[in-house]
């Protein structure tokens, strides 16, 4: 990984300063200065003028933004950088009308911009969780409490999420956290998610809710009565996915409120990618996350998400 010394926003505008500079790292990265042609990979690459090669088996010309995020866009990549650099390193995330100001363009072009990012973060929600690991779910949306007499939702406490969208979370202790929307917490949605997710001979923690009965027969499972009010029991605890859950809910109502539930995955990636990489420098996360930019995603895909 190629290293990068700016742990803030001045010291990443003084790294890349223009077009140029930004170039020239994306080449680093992408091609580690050895051109690879996006059309064949084993073919032969000639330089051309302007930043541009050719590529000998198709005779397409071609930059090093093609086939990527960057392709045919109308934003520089001055602007997509720090973009990038905001998402990545802020705790809270950016919201689009925040970003709009920030980097001088229209709140619609900013939503855009950070739906193109989160795509890029969805990879780190992936894997398979080993060891000890702690699994529970929360419930994302209005709070029932804060709604007009009139437009209050009966019966939304609890585990009911009529006016709510389910979220489970599994959080490898020391490790990784793995969250993903569910439509319910129904015994086979909860186990599953969780065969999908975490190995086999994994210690799984969980609290008192009797749809974890089942995965319990085929994973050694323990877990706390929160309805007695315990909190932990030796190691028997749940309170790592709990404390993610207060995290991600401080993002996602401090920053943006009242996202809809068909893009409320895409939210919980952009957490799990920056929970995930808590240990890296900002630098650091910033290169990860132009690695996984390598992927073009078009405005026509993003409009198909929400449909």
């Amino acid at each position: 990984m190629l290293g990068l010394k700016a742990n803030s926003l001045i010291a990443l505008w003084r790294t890349f300063p223009n077009e140029a500079a930004c170039i020239k790292h994306l080449e680093k990265l992408y091609w580690n200065d050895c051109p690879v042609s996006p059309f064949e990979a084993a073919s032969k690459v000639y330089r051309l003028k302007n930043g541009q090669y050719r590529c000998k088996n198709t005779g397409k010309n071609f930059n090093v933004k093609t086939g990527t995020l960057f392709e045919n866009t109308k934003i520089g990549l001055v602007k997509w950088f720090t973009a990038i650099w905001l998402v990545a390193n802020n705790k809270k995330g950016i919201s689009s009308y925040q970003l709009a100001r920030d980097i001088e363009v229209t709140q619609k072009t900013a939503w855009f911009m950070l739906t193109k990012i989160r795509s890029m973060m969805e990879c780190e929600n992936e894997g398979l969780l080993h060891g000890e690991v702690e699994i529970d779910e929360t419930y994302v949306g209005g709070k029932n409490k804060n709604r007009h007499i009139d437009k209050k939702v009966p019966h939304s406490q609890g585990r009911s999420h009529k006016d709510k969208t389910t979220v489970v979370g599994m959080v490898e202790r020391g490790g990784k956290l793995i969250a993903k929307v569910t439509a319910d917490v129904r015994a086979n949605t909860l186990s599953g998610l969780i065969r999908q997710y975490v190995h086999p001979q994994t210690a799984i923690y969980t609290d008192e809710h009797d749809a974890y009965n089942q995965i319990g027969h085929t994973y050694r499972r323990r877990y706390i009565d929160h309805s007695k009010h315990q909190y932990a029991d030796g190691d028997v605890t749940t309170n790592r996915i709990e404390n993610c859950w207060t995290h991600l809910k401080r993002m996602v109502h401090g920053t943006y409120h009242r996202p809809t539930r068909r893009y409320l995955q895409r939210y919980v990636n952009e957490f799990v990618f920056r929970y995930n990489l808590r240990g890296k420098s900002d630098g650091e996360r910033f290169n990860l996350l132009l690695c996984n930019s390598k992927t073009h995603v078009t405005h026509k895909e993003i409009k198909l998400w929400a449909a």
